[in-house]
Order: structure tokens, then sequence, then C-alpha cells
């Protein structure tokens, strides 16, 4: 009985890295393909230069509009060139440049312990079924938990200083990154722990080489959902008894019906916030270049 020859010309002898024999078809070659294209009809499209500003520039716009043509009550919203010559007022005496060191410096501190103390804990229960039991529970109903709602306790255990505003910041920061880590590092391919075995990888390797790399879209989702909350829990925290901050700046302001200054620390937060966000933005692709999105 003879043996059928195999031509490993056509075939390929399965071996990576064997560019002789295993060769892929090109589909711009394949007969009744039709001519592949840069990008396809169905994605997005080309990335508009700029385009994160359009929203807010059209916002500004019929602000303007409506100001001027007398469509805005300026006790209801003041008009841009009011709430600017404020802005400069504040400024020129030091008050916005004070406060806004004092905000800035509670929610990075706020915002890195929560983002330090999530990332770890994801990792805790995202890669152990012991770590998942003690914690996942925990940490999902401290989810179903508002963390304004926590704030009565905690004046009570740390009084109304600093470590209550930047512990409530904390909080708010910790549960986007947990929940978004953890479900990355849960959505893993089993292939690649499959593979880490076959190349005899320590905890410590797999973890560096494949679990963080893995986890790193989840991550960036959670991380920039919480730089926005943090700014969010700030504003709430500079309100209870505290004597500096913008959002203290607001408070006095809505005392004795300031509507100008307000609108300047709403400004104040939507730049920080806005601002934080594309710094984020800018680490995710720097950081996930390899990944190909529709987005990309």
């Amino acid at each position: 009985m003879s043996v059928p020859t195999v031509d490993l010309r056509r075939f390929g002898s399965g071996l990576a890295g064997d560019g002789a024999t295993d060769q892929k078809p090109d589909p711009d070659n394949e007969p009744g393909l039709p001519p592949r294209r840069g990008r396809s009809r169905l994605a997005p499209g080309r990335p508009i230069k700029f385009g994160l500003a359009i929203g807010p520039t059209i916002l500004l716009a019929v602000w303007i509009v409506a100001s001027a043509t007398g469509q805005l009550d300026p006790k209801t919203l003041s008009a841009p060139w009011t709430v600017v010559t404020t802005a400069w007022d504040l400024i020129a005496d030091g008050r916005l440049q004070s406060n806004l060191l004092t905000s800035v410096q509670r929610a990075v501190i706020g915002g890195v312990l929560g983002v330090f103390f999530g990332l770890l804990l994801a990792l805790i229960s995202g890669l152990s079924r012991i770590g998942e039991a003690l914690l996942d529970g925990p940490v999902q109903i401290k989810r179903s938990i508002p963390t304004l709602a926590l704030m009565p306790l905690a004046i009570l255990w740390f009084g109304i200083g600093e470590e209550m505003k930047i512990l409530l910041i904390a909080l708010s920061v910790f549960v986007p990154v947990y929940i978004n880590t953890y479900s990355a590092l849960r959505g893993i391919d089993s292939r690649y722990v499959e593979l880490a075995e076959t190349l005899d990888l320590s905890r410590a390797q797999f973890v560096r080489r494949v679990a963080l790399p893995g986890a790193l879209p989840g991550f960036f989702t959670g991380l920039r959902m919480a730089v926005t909350v943090a700014w969010l829990a700030l504003v709430v925290v500079e309100q209870v008894n505290a004597t500096s901050g913008i959002g203290f700046l607001m408070f006095q302001a809505r005392t004795y019906g300031l509507t100008d200054i307000i609108i300047v620390g709403l400004v104040v937060y939507a730049i920080l916030g806005f601002g934080s966000d594309l710094l984020v933005r800018s680490a995710e692709r720097k950081a996930l270049a390899w990944r190909r999105t529709i987005g990309s």
C-alpha cells in the first residue's frame, strides 16, 4: 500500500517561523474577492482633527448668543463675558489659585489611593478564587451604596478634616477601577494561561507579562470613569465645613447669590475633568498602541 506524498511547499510544515512553507494566502490576490480598502465602510470613519472640541465650542456659542440676545436671564445664568471678568478678578486677588491648588491636592491624593487599592484588590480577586470569595462580595455591596451616603459615618469616624474628604474621594475612585479591572482579568483568554504554564512562568511573571497587559483595556476604562468621579466627589466634600477649595468658593457664592462665581467654579471643574480625561485617553493610546480597533 503506497503512502501519498504531501507537498510541504503547499501545506507548510506547521513550525513557527517557517517562512518558506507557512505562507498565508494574500486576500488581495484571491480570485473573486474585491480589493482590500484602507478603512471599512462600516467603521466610524477617519478621526476628526480637534473633534473633541466641537461639542464644547457649540455649547459656548449657544451660551454667547442666548446671553447677547437677552434670551438668557443674567440672574439665572451669567453671561460669558461676566464670568470671564469675575474669573480675572478672582485671579488678581489670588483666591482662585489658592482654592484651586487645595482642590487639586485633595483630588490627586484621593485619586491615587483609590486607583492603587482598586487595582490591587482587583488583581487579588481576579486571579484567585479565595481572593474573590473574600473581596468581591464586600466590593459589590459597596458598589450599591452611594459613596456620599457614607458621609455621615465618615464625619463621625474621621471628623470634618482632610482625612474625611480624601477618604470619600478614594472610595468613589476605587469602585470603577476595581470593577473594570476585575472584569478584564476574568475575560483573559484561557489559552494564554495554558501558554504561560507551558513556558513554566512563575506567578509574578504571569501577572507581569499576561495578566496586567490583558487587563489594561478594562483598567483604562475604569480610570476614565474614576477621574470624572473624583471631581464629582470633590464638589460635594468641599461643601462640608471646608475653609478652602473650589467647592467652598461656590458654597460661599451660593450664600450671597453670586451666580457668576458659581459659574466660574463650574467652568474650572469642567476644565479639570475634561483635561484629566484627555490625559488618560492619551496614556491609553500609547499603552495600547498594539491594539487595532474601529476607533483607532
